[in-house]
Formats: C-alpha cells, sequence, structure tokens
C-alpha cells in the first residue's frame, strides 16, 4: 500500500516506525504539526514523527491547516492508496476523506465511542477505569466517530501511570494497525457503527486541571496523580511554592478523621508524606519543588525541612 502517514507525538512514532519497517507498504510521504519552540530557549523542537521521518529520509509536509487547498492538492498529488492517522493533532477536510482507495484510518487510544477526544489514556486513569484499550477506525467529519474496524482491550493497574498506559497502548496499537491494513486489502476488514449512547468525551488536559484538590477522596486524588504522571503532573502548594506530586499511596487509620483535608499529618521514613484527605489519608511519595530535582521524600528530607500540621492547598 502507498501510505500518507499523519500524527505528531511519541504514540504515532511507534507505527510509523513498524510500517517504515515493514516490507508490504510504502510511506510516500509524513504529515505532521508546524515545529514548534520550547520554553527554554525558544529552540525548535521537532515532533518524534519529524524526527523519525527524516532519519528515514521521508517526505514530510506540516501544513498550519490542513483544510487548506495547497495542503490538500499536495496529498492528492502523493496518489496515496491510504491515510493513517495517529494523533495528527487536526480534523480532516471530506476532500481528503473521500481521497484514498482504502479511506483514511485511524489508531485511537481508547474503547469507543468512549473517551472520543484528546487525552483518552489521562481520562481513563483519572476517572479510574480498570480497563481500557485501543480503536482502529474509518474516519469521518466528526471527533472520532467513524466506523469501528477493531478493538482490544488492556487491563489498568491500580499503579498504572499515564506513562505507562502511553506505551502499552502504542504497541497494542500498532500490532492492530497492522492487521487493520492486512484486511483492508483483502476485502476483509468490518465496519461497525458507534453507539452514540455509549459516547463520551476526553478533553484536552491542561496544567490548571492538574491541581489537586484535596476536599476530594484519596482514590480520586491518586487517579489524578498516576493520571497525570509524567504529563502535566498533579500538584499542590506548600507555603505558595508549588510541589509537583509523582507517586502518592493510600492509608486509612481512625486517628486521622478530626484533620483538615490537605493538612501534612506526619513524616514516615520509607512510606512518605502522610496528608489529609476528604475521606482518609495518603503518602506522598515522590515529589518535586520548583527549581528542585524530583526525589523520594526521604531524600528531600535530608536536606530541607517541612512544617507537620501545615495545610497544603
Amino acid at each position: 500500500m502507498r501510505i500518507v502517514f499523519m500524527g505528531t507525538p511519541d504514540f504515532a512514532y511507534v507505527p510509523l516506525n513498524a510500517l517504515i519497517e515493514s516490507n508490504r507498504h510504502d510511506v510516500v510521504a509524513v504529515i505532521t504539526q508546524p515545529d514548534k519552540a520550547n520554553t527554554r530557549g525558544r529552540k525548535i523542537v521537532y515532533s518524534p514523527v519529524k524526527a523519525l521521518a527524516i532519519e528515514s529520509k521521508l517526505d514530510i509536509l506540516q501544513p498550519a491547516n490542513i483544510k487548506n487547498i495547497d495542503a490538500i492538492n499536495a496529498i492528492s498529488k502523493l496518489n496515496p492508496d491510504i491515510v493513517v492517522v495517529v494523533a495528527y493533532g487536526q480534523l480532516l477536510p471530506l476532500e481528503i476523506l473521500n481521497m484514498p482507495k482504502y479511506g483514511c484510518i485511524n489508531i485511537h487510544a481508547s474503547l469507543l465511542p468512549r473517551y472520543r477526544g484528546s487525552a483518552p489514556i489521562h481520562w481513563s486513569i483519572i476517572n479510574g477505569e480498570v480497563e481500557t484499550g485501543v480503536t482502529t477506525m474509518y474516519m469521518d467529519q466528526g471527533m472520532d466517530t467513524g466506523d469501528i474496524i477493531y478493538q482490544e482491550k488492556v487491563k489498568i493497574g491500580d499503579q498504572t501511570t499515564v506513562g505507562e498506559l502511553y506505551e502499552e497502548l502504542a504497541v497494542l496499537g500498532t500490532n492492530l494497525l497492522l492487521k487493520t491494513l492486512a484486511d483492508l486489502e483483502t476485502g476483509t476488514a468490518p465496519r461497525k457503527k458507534q453507539d452514540e449512547k455509549l459516547s463520551s468525551y476526553a478533553p484536552l488536559l491542561t496544567k490548571d486541571m492538574a491541581r489537586i484538590n484535596w476536599n476530594n477522596t484519596t482514590s480520586n486524588i491518586i487517579n489524578l496523580i498516576r493520571g497525570t504522571n509524567p504529563w502535566p503532573v498533579a500538584y499542590t502548594h506548600y507555603h505558595d511554592q508549588k510541589v509537583k506530586i509523582y507517586t502518592a499511596k493510600s492509608y486509612e487509620s481512625p486517628e486521622e478523621i478530626d484533620y483538615k483535608p490537605g493538612t501534612i499529618i506526619r513524616y514516615e521514613k520509607n512510606k512518605g508524606l502522610l496528608i489529609k484527605t476528604m475521606d482518609s489519608s495518603l503518602y506522598l511519595q515522590v515529589i518535586q519543588f520548583s527549581n528542585k530535582k524530583r526525589m523520594h521524600i526521604d531524600d528531600y528530607l535530608k536536606g530541607n525541612t517541612i512544617e507537620i500540621g501545615h495545610t497544603l492547598d
């Protein structure tokens, strides 16, 4: 197959690399989002997909707007059999959707129609799901609303972080993509409408959404911490200092019932900093103060102090 691949982040790197290494397919071009400058030094940073495309000597297109007529014409000239889209970041116009022989297909990191949108992996953990998966689908003009081709499920462990799940689903999605392409070629790929009554949305996650509300339950707070590690990272404030929280562990004891949520109850070596929540308490373990390295609370307290009884906010 002549494939035009559209994608931008690490999640798209894995399937692109598999297509490049495949003997069955020919990636004729890669389309990725325009380059951005990082926050430090304003240095231009390539997306993971662009970096791989350069390394593999593939043609690269980076239209600011995929609906622009020049972008549409450029793709048409490539004469693709299929367009594969993985976390690209823009909705495709009808002109591109109808262009390839086999259409445009997408890998989405959820069990559609649940968690449509840009952050399905984050929200599946934040919401306490115990199961998720990947979907390959025929694309239409909606946001992840096209017909389902294949789906595969995975369990979400109670300690799984979004970074760990991200890597697992990238591999799972790649394997499902290769199966999908093979069956599209032979005309055996299925097609199933999504049930709109079961749909839900996973909006883009912002840094503000990662702020811990200590009036929440322990399980909800730990899910937020897992679901934002390694980005954007859950955080709280200690004496107006921002503190990022990477790992925490639940703890239940009747002695904490009278504390205000967010109160630092005590420190225990090898366990962490015990904090009151709405319904119980938890140990903060791996943290990062502003302009400090990420470290376990045991290591942080070797050269710093934390006020017991202070309330985090």
